[in-house]
């Protein structure tokens, strides 16, 4: 993304017949909030003095300290492609912050660079991301509410005419292109419906706000094709979910990847076999936040390529973590648990939190996995000390509560209202009476 001062976006709105901002931040759930006002108030913008109410914001604050201050980031500016001619609307991402001027506790972006800058106590410049997301698109009704019905059939890598959704793909790509995005791929996934656009990997905050941008405009882009854009995991029954895998790296340097070693076994160095120690240690413990939903779950279940087994290895699909065959600045661990509905921004500081705990603390990497895990039975992983990820959002809130490096990634505020919101959508899932239950019982009983 380019670099902004705010002389540049003073002349930019002008030249850019700009009239309404946005101003952007995510809550802990991972929903785009956002603050709207008129062009005239650009320069207070600027000036870090916009002030919005965090008490209706979930995760913020209690209504007796809601008032809180938006401090943008000046290198997020960009003016949406897709707005009037009779007036564009920017955008603005933001940190928040109590009005004493301290960095708000609640604030997923902010925490996400308090975990950062504890990275860089241990001599590390960068921690990079190169994010997968894939999505499904069904048709709209009448009314202009999703439907259940796809609006193609076709699967992996497949063209037009079976796949229906390439001219809005292209669509999504080129505006994305015009808000300055390095695309580098975008196919039909394995699902009917499903999709995916891979962009050029960023540093950790620039790469959770493309995150969050992408989802904006694939979700705009598809209404003007009259389809929805969904990032639930696994909207349909007997098909593939939809993932978000992770790929990171750490660097000292920009011409050092901390995770290189020509000299090493398969190429990786010891912070790369102490990271994936700390990822692997940790995993049952950031379940819930990569995988934040109940129906999160339901993708994580064997026979859709989605791991559900705490291992590694260099080129199988199966385990948690796979080791791309890329080498030098390339070389990178991939995350394969991460699900879209994920907030990137905590997902990636309980990521990147497990991973400081495996090097500060020098934890010995287990033995790669190369044969597929789902073939083995129950009796065959334990025997090579490969457990399993959480089965449901209770485990995985569970296994959260179990693991106090979790609180120490995401700060006691953010800690607890997750812990506390997600408690909540499992007791109100949980209550629910589905139709398969009746579907199964009414009759029989």
């Amino acid at each position: 993304m380019a670099k902004f001062t705010r002389e540049d976006i003073i002349k930019l709105a002008e030249e850019s017949n700009v009239r309404y901002l946005r101003l952007q931040f995510s809550d802990i759930l991972g929903t785009i909030k956002n603050v709207e006002v008129p062009i005239s108030q650009l320069e207070k913008v600027l000036d870090n003095e916009m002030m919005f109410d965090g008490s209706s914001i979930e995760g913020f604050v209690r209504i007796e300290e809601s008032d809180m201050k938006l401090h943008p980031d000046l290198d997020t500016w960009v003016i949406f492609p897709w707005t009037s001619d009779k007036g564009k609307v920017a955008r603005l991402i933001c940190d928040v912050y109590k009005p004493d001027g301290t960095p708000f506790a609640g604030d997923p972006r902010s925490n996400l660079k308090r975990v950062l800058k504890e990275m860089e106590s241990l001599g590390f410049t960068d921690f990079n991301l190169g994010p997968e997301p894939e999505f499904f698109l069904f048709k709209l009704d009448e009314k202009g509410e999703p439907t259940l019905e796809l609006n193609d059939n076709g699967g992996y890598f497949d063209l037009a005419p079976t796949d229906l959704g390439e001219n809005c793909r292209r669509d999504i790509v080129l505006e994305l292109e015009d808000m300055g995005f390095d695309i580098e791929a975008s196919h039909h996934e394995v699902a009917p419906g499903q999709h995916e656009i891979d962009f050029k990997y960023a540093d950790a905050i620039t790469a959770c706000d493309n995150i969050q941008t992408f989802k904006l405009v694939v979700k705009t882009i598809a209404r003007k094709h009259n389809l929805h854009a969904t990032f639930m995991p696994k909207p349909l029954y007997g098909v593939s979910g939809s993932g978000m895998h992770f790929n990171v790296s750490l660097f000292k340097g920009p011409k050092e990847n901390a995770f290189f070693d020509p000299n090493g076994e398969i190429q990786l160095s010891d912070d790369a076999r102490h990271f994936i120690a700390g990822v692997l240690k940790h995993a049952r413990g950031f379940t819930a936040v990569c995988n934040p939903l109940v129906n999160s779950y339901k993708r994580l279940v064997p026979g859709y390529e989605a791991p559900v087994y705490i291992a590694w290895s260099g080129q199988n699909r199966s385990p948690l973590i796979r080791i791309p065959s890329s080498r030098g600045l390339s070389t990178r661990v991939e995350v394969r648990s991460v699900d879209p509905s994920a907030n990137p921004y905590m997902a990636l500081a309980t990521i990147l939190q497990a991973g400081l705990d495996g090097i500060k603390n020098k934890l010995a990497c287990p033995a790669p996995v190369d044969q597929n895990i789902y073939e083995m039975n129950r009796e065959e992983r334990e025997a090579v000390g490969i457990e399993d990820l959480p089965s449901t959002l209770y485990t995985a809130i569970k296994s959260m509560k179990e693991d106090d490096m979790m609180k120490e990634a995401l700060g006691e505020h953010i800690y607890r209202a997750f812990i506390h919101s997600k408690s909540i959508e499992w007791d109100m899932y949980r209550m629910q009476v589905s139709e398969w239950e009746r579907d199964q019982y009414m009759k029989q009983y």
